[in-house]
């Protein structure tokens, strides 16, 4: 029986009940998990230094994960499980390493650290591109790794106690961004200074928008419909040759509110240059409608490429 399914007695590994304290998932999982197949063997010969702080981890709300041995097997509890994602039904046992792929360059001169010299590392909001959710993902992190000691007093492996900043560090940095717009917006008088103003705030804060292309209504909507390119802010030149005409007519011409009308376009944009802030080029673009404010103001469309590791889902 999975230890996931309804129904599995907490007892029904007696043996290791007291080394996996605690009914929760992740307990119940390690109770049931074939540790033989790992460097570790059976968890009756662990050492009880190891039994001890598994122990710690299982009963504590923190999210936690600790890796153990020359290969830091990995372990985590329930808490740690959303960090995991799409990774967590197989990171229970596997060297840490392999879990942590993506990440190790950033990671292991810090596990190396806490392994060598025995002194823990403090980092406070730092970023990590995770593949936890099928694509790569913008993620923060505040954290600790800590050494763990054997019966005998040596550093067998690290112990690692996290808190998951991204939705704060995100939701401040568009928050800046936002009153930054409205602060500029203020001093505008004219069209072209509105996307003057436009421009410069996507240029100092480009993580969530790394490139845009402005259009205007080339003349009055009922006699020339047809849109122009206004400016390009980021990205290389002949990315405006991926945008789709089809689709600036819909947002342009379409009725109902703004948001409504928006359209998304996953793109493959020509070369492979960094965008931005980032090591790689949008996929996405979002095409957004601009309506006039006032008398001689013609409509547009400001097309965006969204951050290509914050991948964006229109509601439907």
């Amino acid at each position: 029986m999975s230890p996931e399914q309804p129904g599995l007695s907490p007892t029904a590994f007696p043996d290791r009940q007291d080394i996996f304290a605690g009914n929760s998932l992740m307990s119940q999982r390690m109770r049931a998990f074939d540790w033989g197949s790992t460097p570790l063997g059976e968890p009756e010969g662990w050492p009880q230094s190891l039994k001890t702080i598994v122990r710690t981890m299982l009963t504590s709300r923190f999210a936690m994960w600790m890796g153990w041995g020359p290969d830091l097997v990995f372990f985590y509890n329930d808490a740690y499980r959303p960090t995991l994602g799409v990774k967590e039904h197989q990171a229970l046992g596997r060297p840490s390493a392999e879990v942590w792929a993506e990440i190790w360059p950033d990671i292991a001169p810090r596990i190396e650290q806490v392994l060598s010299t025995g002194e823990a590392t403090w980092d406070e909001g730092l970023l990590l591109v995770l593949e936890r959710s099928g694509h790569s993902e913008e993620t923060y992190h505040t954290f600790s790794y800590s050494p763990v000691a054997d019966d005998e007093g040596r550093i067998a492996g690290l112990f690692c106690v996290v808190t998951e900043e991204t939705e704060r560090v995100i939701g401040e940095r568009r928050s800046r961004v936002l009153r930054d717009l409205a602060s500029r917006l203020t001093r505008t008088r004219q069209a072209s200074e509105v996307w003057g103003a436009v421009r410069a705030c996507l240029e100092e804060q480009a993580h969530d928008i790394p490139f845009a292309l402005a259009y205007e209504q080339a003349g009055e909507p009922s006699a020339d419909p047809a849109l122009r390119l206004l400016m390009q802010i980021g990205g290389e030149a002949g990315w405006s040759e991926q945008v789709d005409p089809e689709l600036l007519r819909q947002v342009s011409e379409g009725q109902g509110a703004p948001a409504d009308r928006e359209r998304l376009q996953q793109v493959t944009l020509p070369g492979a240059s960094p965008c931005g802030p980032w090591a790689r080029p949008p996929s996405q673009l979002l095409y957004l409608p601009v309506a006039p404010a006032g008398l001689g103001r013609r409509p547009g469309v400001l097309v965006v490429g969204v951050n290509p590791f914050r991948q964006l889902v229109l509601a439907t």
